[in-house]
């Protein structure tokens, strides 16, 4: 860690000069910092809109990591890549491509992120959708807590994190007979081909009609079958109405 910290440090001090080049959030291309390239100068140095200004990021807890990391399989993963390194499958036509977020999140103020994240790439000429009144201000802090993770090399931990929560639920409703094994094997095998899928295509719309959509797809492409899909379901609102669900 604080070795990063040392190569960090250098970086922002090479950035006072003219070499240094910096990827920024919805729009990765390289420029310089001195001067050279007036997009990437506009998007690290915008200024945040009063609605935005002195907003400050809460505290990143294992719940919130745990959280952040459902947003941005399910929203994010697509364009920026699995690491947050801007190299994910739909952000390859891209131009400019997605930004290699796991890096400057770590540079840049919390205000500027959200303003950035909630408005999209539009005044910054880039291809970022604007995630304001789709995802929640705490959904949003979620997720930039999570990608600030995956640049300080801690995303192996909330994957393993993750998988075990959903144990914990299943365990739980199995425990309270809730559900039967079966309907437990179901659900991961639906739930995980689900979040694949999302994860692997650039999608919109609320929550409820992306996962719809990805059911569907994952249906027609043979991963599961309708009747798999249907007992997903089942348990699903099984888990939600009986308090199981985090």
């Amino acid at each position: 860690m604080k070795k990063y910290l040392i190569f960090l440090t250098a970086i922002l001090l090479a950035g006072c000069g003219s070499q240094t080049s910096f990827p920024m959030m919805g729009g990765g291309e390289t420029g310089m910092m001195g001067g050279g390239d007036s997009g990437m100068m506009q998007r690290h140095h915008a200024q945040v809109p009063s609605e935005y200004a002195g907003m400050t990021s809460p505290k990143a807890t294992d719940e919130s990591l745990l959280r952040g990391a459902e947003v941005y399989k399910t929203n994010c993963l697509s364009c920026h890549g699995e690491t947050g390194l801007g190299d994910g499958p739909a952000g390859a036509a891209l131009d400019p491509r997605p930004a290699q977020i796991a890096h400057s999140t770590q540079m840049l103020a919390d205000d500027l992120l959200f303003y950035r994240i909630s408005e999209g790439g539009v005044p910054f000429q880039t291809a970022m959708p604007a995630w304001k009144g789709v995802l929640t201000e705490e959904q949003i802090w979620d997720v930039l807590a999570y990608v600030r993770a995956l640049g300080t090399g801690n995303a192996a931990q909330i994957s393993q994190m993750r998988t075990q929560q959903q144990d914990a639920m299943l365990a739980d409703a199995l425990g309270q007979g809730a559900i039967t094994p079966a309907q437990a094997d179901i659900f991961r095998t639906v739930h995980n081909a689900m979040e694949d899928y999302m994860a692997s295509n650039s999608m919109r719309g609320d929550m409820t009609e992306r996962e719809n959509a990805a059911l569907t797809a994952i249906v027609e492409s043979g991963n599961v079958t309708q009747e798999q899909v249907d007992q997903f379901q089942v348990v699903h609102a099984i888990l939600a109405s009986g308090g199981f669900m985090p």
